[in-house]
C-alpha cells in the first residue's frame, strides 16, 4: 500500500499545504481526537547557536518556519468545528504562545486544561546560566461527555515523563527540529481517543503523530506546508504499513 501527495484512502489523509486553508475541507464534526504540535515562535528570543570545540554546534535557531507568527485565532473556529461533541484537543505549547491559545479556545470548550511534559534527556546548559528547557506545556480541551480511556490514577496525572526524540526514532535527513517522541504521542492517542478514531494534525511535520495513530489503529489525517518534511511524512506512512 503506497500513499501519495495528496491522496486519501480508508486510513490515511495526508495532504501538503496551508493548514489554515486545508481545515476548512474537513467535514464537520468528523475528528474524534485533535493532536498537534504548532510553531512555538521561539526563534525570535533566540540568541544565535551555540558554538562549542568538543561537541556539535547546540541549535537556539530552531528553523525559518517558526519565526513566522502563529495566530490561533485564525484556526480555532476550525478546530472546533471539525471536532466531534465528544472529542478531545491536545496542542503542544510553549510559555510566549499559552495566552494567546488560552484566548483563543477557552471560551469555545467547557475545560481548559494543560499537561506538562518533563523531557528526562532536555539539551544542556554547559555554562549552567538559567534552567534547563525540560518541560513542554500541552492544552488540553474538551467538552462535557468527551472520551476518556484512563486505567489506572497513574494514567490521569496531567505530567509525564519520556526523553526527547532519539536514536533509531529520530530522522536524520531530514532532521526536524521538535520531533515528538512516538511514547508520549502514544499516551495521549490511547487516554483520549478509541480504535478506528480519526485524529488529526494539521501542523504535522514528520508525521510522528500519524505513526503514533496508525500503531494503535486509528485513523489518521495530516497537513503540512514543508515539502521536504511532507515527503518524508509519506516515506514513513509507508514503513508503518510495511511493517503491519
Amino acid at each position: 500500500m503506497n500513499i501519495y501527495s495528496n491522496m486519501t484512502n480508508e486510513d490515511v489523509t495526508l495532504k501538503q499545504g496551508d493548514c489554515f486553508e486545508l481545515i476548512k475541507d474537513v467535514e464537520d464534526n468528523s475528528v474524534d481526537l485533535i493532536l498537534t504540535d504548532p510553531p512555538y515562535n521561539l526563534g525570535k528570543y533566540s540568541t544565535g547557536n551555540i558554538k562549542l570545540n568538543w561537541r556539535k554546534d547546540i541549535n537556539n535557531d530552531i528553523a525559518n518556519w517558526d519565526l513566522i507568527d502563529l495566530e490561533p485565532d485564525k484556526i480555532a473556529d476550525d478546530l472546533v468545528r471539525v471536532l466531534k461533541p465528544n472529542g478531545n484537543l491536545f496542542i503542544f505549547c510553549s510559555y510566549n504562545l499559552i495566552g494567546k491559545w488560552f484566548d483563543a479556545l477557552d471560551h469555545r470548550f467547557d475545560t481548559f486544561q494543560f499537561m506538562v511534559w518533563h523531557k528526562t534527556n532536555p539539551t544542556p546548559k554547559f555554562y549552567k546560566n538559567g534552567f534547563l528547557n525540560s518541560c513542554e506545556i500541552i492544552i488540553c480541551c474538551w467538552n462535557k461527555g468527551h472520551k476518556w480511556n484512563f486505567s489506572n490514577q497513574r494514567d490521569m496525572h496531567n505530567f509525564f515523563e519520556s526523553p526527547i526524540c532519539m536514536g533509531k526514532e529520530r530522522l536524520k535527513d531530514p532532521k526536524h527540529p521538535t520531533q515528538k517522541p512516538l511514547k508520549i504521542l502514544e499516551h495521549i492517542i490511547k487516554i483520549a481517543s478509541n480504535e478506528e478514531d480519526v485524529v488529526l494534525d494539521p501542523f504535522m511535520g514528520v508525521a510522528s503523530t500519524g505513526v503514533a495513530a496508525l500503531n494503535l489503529k486509528r485513523k489518521f489525517t495530516g497537513f503540512e506546508i514543508e515539502k521536504e518534511y511532507f515527503d518524508a511524512s509519506i516515506k514513513r506512512m509507508n514503513n508503518v504499513y510495511g511493517n503491519n
